[in-house]
């Protein structure tokens, strides 16, 4: 079992690390991250690095995390973000405290049916997840406010772009062995781009397993 002062010195930690939205710190203590690792695992779920969750995927550092959500937070409406990766879960239960719907897509069908089932007992039910490759996007359902991917992309996806509506952000790690967060921002103008910091994720592979 996790104790709340373990949560809180997770908190103290991201603000430390400069994490400075409050409703951001406020969630990210909310949410139960041991909940979404494995149980021998459970006491490290609130060390701030990553942890394997099967399937050889990960669930990232909660500094990355709460970096990542920040950013999107940012974004004027927050009404429909995309979630390219769902892993185990526990970005997309963070985006459902930010956002009214998350559409989220996982590659992994072993990692579909734990998150599932994890975020329905969690109650999380305005994520609406699907088995499917995620590297198109969803261009039926866009434009999104916000767009995530938690996997490292090889390339910009400038595909992506397109489905973003006007302010929205695109949040991404791009690269093979040296990547770096990017952020994308669809303005009345064009886009502007954001190179933000070295980071290290999975790989962001098509097609479905």
């Amino acid at each position: 079992m996790t104790s709340v002062r373990t949560r809180t010195r997770m908190i103290e930690r991201l603000r430390a690390q400069g994490i400075s939205n409050e409703n951001i710190l406020t969630i990210m203590g909310q949410i139960p991250r041991h909940a979404f690792v494995d149980e021998a695992l459970a006491h490290k779920a609130y060390d701030d690095f990553s942890l394997p969750i099967g399937f050889a995927q990960t669930i990232s550092q909660p500094y990355i995390v709460a970096r990542m959500s920040e950013l999107l937070y940012a974004v004027p409406k927050h009404n429909k973000v995309l979630e390219i990766g769902t892993g185990c879960g526990y970005q997309t239960a963070i985006l459902a405290k930010i956002f009214k719907t998350v559409h989220t897509i996982e590659r992994i069908a072993g990692l579909v049916r734990n998150t599932r089932d994890r975020l329905n007992t969690l109650g999380v039910h305005n994520a609406r997840l699907r088995h499917a490759d995620g590297s198109k996007g969803l261009p039926e359902l866009a434009p999104f406010d916000a767009i995530i991917i938690t996997a490292a992309a090889p390339i910009v996806p400038e595909h992506l772009m397109d489905q973003l509506s006007i302010g929205g952000r695109l949040v991404f790690p791009v690269g093979d062995a040296d990547q770096e967060l990017r952020m994308i921002e669809r303005l009345d103008e064009g886009f502007t781009e954001t190179r933000l910091e070295k980071v290290k994720f999975v790989p962001l592979l098509p097609g479905i397993s």
